[in-house]
């Protein structure tokens, strides 16, 4: 018996079509345009457009985040904006683009504070756009904002300019990263990174202050002492002395991961006979069995840690089939972090520090935007790069906060956007004066697409100046 196909057999050639590839990819070409990031980013980096250019840098840049939102991970990949000039316009050639990587990178510092001053400005119009959605919303020491910060590594496959060692014997980089949370709702948008080589440390206080600086300026309002409305969030790596200290001293609310002492299990047996273990929650609020939590300030020596800070410790029974480590006490393992915070059940603040894990997520988005890899050759040159992965994941927090708020499209990581968002199949028709594209009405999500592109151009455009 002949077998059948389980598909249609097509004959397949090329000829001219009005089909285009990408159409989804309006979303982010909008948000450029909404959120003022292109106007800013123009006059930011006006200073570095030669005469007679025809590509301004401005637009060499978004033209670089947008490939990376699309599935891009190198310079060349811009050829697929290139590919579609009715989307994305005149796209700069490849030798354009790294001319610029290399003229922006001569003059590293001044080029990314350009950029992230043009972020920033277009981040408070985001925000103001988005309203009660916005993640600063409301916020007070209560319901701060929260900025989360972490490292991670990110592998050199060649020799590139301070690629070093790492404490995981792999070879490369160590950037410092800080997103901001939007909680449930939302996904988180990048704010503030550091590229650091591979040896960096993991504790370095120098590093997480100076990035919480950068932080600090790339808030809407530029305020560097916000006060407790803002809390840093962070694991053991920034439970130092000194970064402490600092948080401290600009008034900043924190959330600190906080070593154990060798004393802990004397310092457990204290609290158990105080009777000072509660339940732990877990993310919905609801009592976790086999979880405790209780305050260790009162029976810990913090006279040489920042006044009003607060130490938590956690103890819950490793879970099914993992093994006892040697600083567990009693079956217990115990974590405990650091805060500022007063006037909030231990159990609450427990899973609000926990809710750092959201950092992990954030980290995997960008490394799927770009920082899988760092593709140039010099340190400065990556530096830029970094700074073109935060403005892809601007592109795609803002583009979710204000295009699909409410919707379950907001929360999607780029994979399911790339799947059902941005590669939606259309058409572009022509008249005498509008293009039109028509996306296909058979995509499941064309129509939430439309609506989302619509509620964006619904929006106030950029004010001039």
């Amino acid at each position: 018996m002949k077998p059948t196909r389980p598909y249609p057999r097509l004959h397949v050639d090329t000829a001219p079509s009005n089909a285009i590839g990408q159409a989804g990819g309006l979303l982010l070409t909008e948000t450029v345009h909404t959120s003022g990031l292109g106007h800013h980013l123009k006059q930011a980096l006006a200073a570095w457009k030669k005469p007679f250019a025809t590509h301004d840098p401005a637009k060499i840049l978004t033209d670089i985040a947008i490939t990376l939102a699309l599935g891009g991970d190198a310079l060349s990949d811009s050829s697929v904006l290139r590919d579609e000039p009715d989307l994305y316009g005149s796209v700069a050639s490849n030798p354009t683009i790294t001319r610029l990587i290399r003229t922006l990178a001569d003059d590293a510092d001044q080029a990314l504070s350009a950029i992230n001053t043009a972020r920033a400005v277009a981040r408070a119009r985001v925000w103001e756009l988005a309203g009660a959605q916005a993640p600063n919303h409301n916020s007070d020491a209560r319901m701060p904002l929260i900025v989360d910060i972490d490292a991670t590594l990110v592998t050199a496959h060649s020799e590139k300019e301070d690629a070093q060692p790492t404490y995981k014997k792999g070879f490369g980089f160590h950037p410092l990263l800080a997103f901001i949370d939007h909680g449930r709702p939302g996904c988180g948008e990048p704010v503030a990174g550091l590229l650091r080589p591979g040896n960096a440390g993991s504790n370095t206080a120098t590093d997480h202050i100076r990035l919480v600086k950068n932080v600090l300026a790339g808030l809407p309002g530029s305020k560097t002492r916000p006060g407790k409305k803002v809390l840093i969030r962070t694991d053991t790596a920034g439970g130092t002395h000194a970064f402490l200290n600092f948080l401290a001293r600009r008034r900043l609310s924190y959330s600190v991961g906080f070593m154990l002492p060798a004393t802990m299990p004397d310092l457990y047996r204290q609290l158990t006979k105080l009777h000072a273990w509660e339940a732990a929650y877990d993310t919905t609020g609801v009592p976790r069995d086999g979880a405790d939590v209780a305050e260790l300030t009162g029976v810990l020596d913090l006279h040489d840690w920042p006044d009003g800070m607060r130490v938590i410790v956690r103890r819950e029974r490793p879970h099914p089939g993992a093994q006892l480590r040697f600083d567990d006490v009693d079956g217990y393992r115990l974590t405990a972090f650091a805060t500022n915070t007063r006037g909030m059940q231990l159990a609450d603040l427990e899973v609000r520090h926990r809710s750092r894990a959201r950092c992990e997520d954030r980290i995997r988005i960008a490394k799927d935007t770009g920082l899988q890899n760092f593709p140039l050759k010099g340190f400065d040159q990556n530096r830029i790069w970094l700074a073109i992965v935060a403005l892809a994941g601007d592109l795609q927090a803002w583009s979710g906060l204000l295009a699909f708020a409410g919707h379950e499209i907001r929360r999607w990581e780029p994979k399911r956007l790339r799947m059902h968002i941005y590669t939606v199949p259309a058409t572009i028709a022509r008249t005498a004066r509008r293009a039109v594209v028509h996306l296909k009405s058979t995509a499941r999500f064309a129509q939430v697409t439309v609506a989302g592109l619509n509620r964006l151009r619904s929006l106030p455009g950029p004010e001039p100046g």
